[in-house]
């Protein structure tokens, strides 16, 4: 693989190992990732909130296991919102997916292993064709890594969201009588689910962007008007990281990520 696209504005954000824990709270609101003890660790995530999101996944990678987490947060975003390249942004997925597997296997217990899980398995399985996807069962994956995650940890609120935007999206996939019959997926659960994670984290840019795209896929052009609202809530929110960022800056275009 070759080396990544950088983060543009680089240097906006400028957290040091000091400064981010006063902030931690904050950034972490949305998955309840505790303060980390080491200090290692604690620079991974500080490379990874300031948009250095290649040395924030080599970091964690060379810490092993203990940074397996901060290493596939990192490759999961920014596959997902800086690769350019579709063939290596699908190989970065794969890679996240592998590791996260392994990781939801040495510590079960880890709320974060299995939403990351989701994550590669979820951005990984909108690369490829809805057939693949279903061949390979990554739906059945995806639903049981965010439900392992939120009954782990209640307050994760991007497992909420993502939750939601599943059941949205297997509906807008295969309907909703297969989407039921096969998944469980129902259109009033995937509304629940979205107002459970505001409830927890009520200015989110994940959030309000996941839940516009969900509106359109649930409702279709009837919920313009409201999709549209949530995406200038969304672009509205002053971004706390790198990562918020890049969201609120799809939101300004309207554009789901």
């Amino acid at each position: 693989m070759g080396r990544w696209t950088a983060f543009k504005p680089r240097g906006h954000f400028s957290y040091t190992s000091q400064t981010i824990k006063k902030q931690w709270a904050r950034l972490h609101a949305a998955d309840c990732v505790p303060l980390p003890d080491d200090a290692d660790i604690l620079e991974a995530w500080t490379l990874f909130h300031n948009g250095y999101f290649e040395e924030a996944c080599q970091l964690g990678l060379a810490l092993d296991g203990a940074g397996t987490t901060v290493a596939n947060k990192a490759t999961c975003v920014y596959a997902t919102l800086l690769e350019p390249n579709e063939p290596e942004r699908l190989c970065l997925l794969q890679s996240a997916c592998e590791r996260a597997t392994a990781h939801t296997l040495s510590t079960p217990e880890d709320p974060n292993a299995h939403y990351l899980l989701a994550y590669a398995l979820s951005r990984y399985s909108r690369g490829i064709s809805v057939a693949q996807a279903l061949a390979q069962g990554l739906g059945s994956r995806i639903k049981n890594a965010l439900e392992t995650a939120i009954a782990l940890q209640p307050r994760h609120a991007d497992a909420h969201f993502a939750l939601g935007a599943f059941h949205a999206d297997i509906i807008d996939k295969v309907g909703p009588l297969i989407g039921n019959m096969t998944y469980g997926a129902k259109r009033e659960t995937s509304l629940q689910l979205f107002q459970s994670g505001f409830a927890l984290h009520p200015h989110s840019p994940f959030g309000l962007v996941e839940y516009a795209a969900a509106l359109l896929m649930l409702e279709g052009d009837t919920q313009h008007a409201q999709a549209t609202k949530l995406y200038r809530q969304a672009a509205a929110l002053k971004p706390l990281d790198a990562h918020h960022y890049l969201k609120i800056s799809l939101a300004k275009n309207g554009v789901p990520g």
